[in-house]
């Protein structure tokens, strides 16, 4: 038997977005360093309904906030790898003590919880292969819930967006 769609409060917050909405979120998603004015330029307004328009959109969560995409390369941690992670055994402890544990470690930029082969898989940023393997051992390796790992080294960069389609 099909079941019925039932609307969320959020369907109805997204009919509630118009096109300018829309365009603002669109042209602030991929880069956030507009003035008001150079926004309401872009969009055919004057800035002050823009910048209601642009508080809305924050207040009602649709931007969460603003920040600066670094160049991990500038810093010497062009080297990405991604980490998938089992743990030993499930349970919320042990589930809890994981993600406080890995949330302290600052080569982990990305953490998410995963269904599959893995728990988690984390998105790791070091400088070279050395220091990759000096984080296994000595960052990781002290994570006491972590059962297994498996990593994947990034050889290139094809698509990095931060945007959201809509």
């Amino acid at each position: 038997m099909l079941s019925k769609f039932v609307p969320t409060k959020e369907f109805y917050a997204m009919e509630e977005l118009d096109k300018t909405d829309l365009l603002l979120l669109k042209i602030l998603g991929n880069d956030s360093n507009h003035t008001i004015k150079e926004l309401a330029k872009q969009v055919n307004l004057s800035p002050t309904p823009v910048l209601q328009r642009v508080r809305r959109l924050e207040n009602e969560g649709y931007i969460k906030k603003y920040i600066a995409l670094l160049n991990p390369e500038k810093f010497s941690q062009g080297f990405i790898v991604f980490c998938n992670i089992k743990l030993k055994q499930h349970d919320r402890k042990i589930g809890h003590r994981f993600v406080a544990d890995i949330m302290k470690i600052d080569e982990v930029v990305e953490c998410y919880n995963i269904s599959g082969d893995y728990d988690f898989i984390l998105k790791v940023f070091a400088k070279d292969m050395k220091h990759y393997q000096e984080f296994v051992f000595n960052k990781l390796g002290t994570v006491e819930s972590i059962g297994s790992t498996h990593s994947t080294f990034v050889m290139a960069e094809i698509k990095n967006s931060h945007n959201i389609s809509f």
